[in-house]
């Protein structure tokens, strides 16, 4: 299970990374491409400020080549090496996989690079 505390935790719900209290999106689903990219500018509990600086969250793209690449993997896994697809339909599969999960890739790689630079710091913290 995931517990509060864990970098995991803030990284899968999309949480404030340092007091996980609340999410960091205005709307928690990716799905809306409307509001994909709509972040509360600061953690109403502790007042952390999301963007650290202008354009900050554009490290973000050298994440989600990592998550993309990831799940294009496990995309790869499951159709040619389990399902025994062929090449081509495997092909289809993943390109099917990072279209679909473009939303979900992108918040995740987000969620990845600002856990970087700010750390948990609890229910204990005072507003910066």
């Amino acid at each position: 299970m995931l517990k509060k505390g864990t970098k995991l935790y803030s990284i899968l719900t999309g949480s404030c990374p340092k007091c996980h209290e609340e999410s960091m999106y205005v709307d928690k689903n990716p799905y809306h491409l409307g509001t994909l990219f709509k972040m509360e500018e600061r953690c109403s509990h502790c007042q952390t400020k999301y963007k650290l600086e202008p354009s900050f969250f554009y490290g973000a793209m050298y994440v989600s080549y990592g998550v993309g690449i990831a799940f294009a993997v496990a995309a790869f896994v499951i159709a040619f090496l389990i399902l025994e697809l062929s090449l081509f339909n495997t092909f289809l599969v993943i390109v099917g996989t990072l279209v679909f999960f473009m939303p979900v890739i992108i918040r995740l790689s987000r969620n990845i690079w600002i856990n970087i630079f700010i750390k948990y710091k609890g229910k204990s913290i005072l507003p910066d």
